[in-house]
């Protein structure tokens, strides 16, 4: 007993000597905020990410499993935005953490801080899955990450106080990186403004708004509907009278009805890795986007925008 006692205060002495071994724990909803969050603490955050690469990010259950890593964080970083409305709530309220509760310091929306694009005139169920806050996935244009960093260190420093300089100094450095980055995708995709792509879900919109791709439909006959037999004969049908250059799905999506669709229009069917670890070389988020661009600019443009 008294030997367990003295490694105990020898423990508890090394803590104290050394705070900066205690890390900030974030729980991140989505593998690109995960990503932003490691970006921006590095060594001085732990970093749990609850959405698999190649998981919906709409359809997540409140496992046990969630609910344990939410009891112990410090900050929980999503989306917001309502996509992670059907598990993110009960995650929260099950794990009893006053410190992330929603309006608490603990809980940061990603979306709070960019300029949504299609938000509803009108809520509907009759036409699919809506959201009343606009289009959630605001991390496929790289200026939104830019956004969403320079608040997320502001959170981060305020739950952090003693690392606060460092996570200041990391997202400065990351910010110059990410901006240098942008200037060479811009450039990299100028060939690509005006393509026009069929798309499987309404995951892919910042990204062809950023890129100036035209959106020519898509194999959902209604957001989040899967694909039916009647809406892609339909689109099949459109499309050839006005052809697309590519029908592009994210890496989740279910690559079934790509296939049909391509088979028959003889438009190439393309996968996108849409966040990060979709893809082998999307391993952060440089590589997400040198990677959906690789993928894009490699479409042959056989078919007239």
């Amino acid at each position: 007993m008294k030997n367990a006692l003295k490694i105990m205060m020898v423990c508890a002495a090394i803590f104290m000597a050394h705070p900066a071994l205690a890390a900030l724990n974030i729980f991140a909803c989505e593998p690109e905020w995960g990503a932003l969050a490691k970006e921006l603490g590095g060594d001085k955050v732990s970093v749990y990410t609850a959405v698999g690469p190649l998981q919906d990010p709409h359809h997540i259950e409140a496992r046990p499993s969630l609910i344990a890593r939410a009891r112990s964080a410090d900050l929980v970083v999503c989306t917001g935005a309502d996509l992670e409305v059907g598990w993110l709530p009960l995650v929260r309220t099950q794990s009893g953490n006053a410190r992330i509760q929603s309006g608490q310091p603990g809980d940061f929306e990603a979306a709070r801080y960019v300029v949504a694009l299609e938000i509803p005139q009108k809520l509907d169920r009759a036409q699919g899955d809506v959201h009343a806050a606009g289009n959630p996935h605001i991390h496929l244009d790289p200026r939104n990450i830019a956004k969403v960093a320079t608040a997320l260190v502001q959170r981060m420093a305020q739950l952090d106080s003693t690392e606060a300089e460092n996570y200041r100094t990391r997202t400065k450095a990351f910010l110059e990186r990410w901006q240098q980055a942008i200037a060479r995708w811009e450039n990299q995709a100028a060939p690509l403004k005006g393509m026009q792509v069929v798309v499987y879900h309404k995951d892919l919109s910042y990204l062809i708004n950023w890129l100036g791709l035209r959106e020519a439909g898509t194999l959902e006959p209604k957001p989040g509907l899967p694909p039916t037999t009647a809406h892609l004969s339909e689109l099949l049908a459109r499309l050839a009278k006005d052809p697309a250059t590519a029908i592009v799905r994210s890496a989740y999506n279910d690559p079934r009805a790509g296939a049909w669709l391509s088979e028959r229009s003889m438009i190439p069917a393309v996968m996108l890795p849409f966040t990060v670890g979709g893809t082998d070389k999307a391993q952060d988020l440089f590589g997400l986007f040198d990677d959906t661009l690789a993928r894009l600019l490699a479409i042959p443009v056989a078919v007239a925008k």
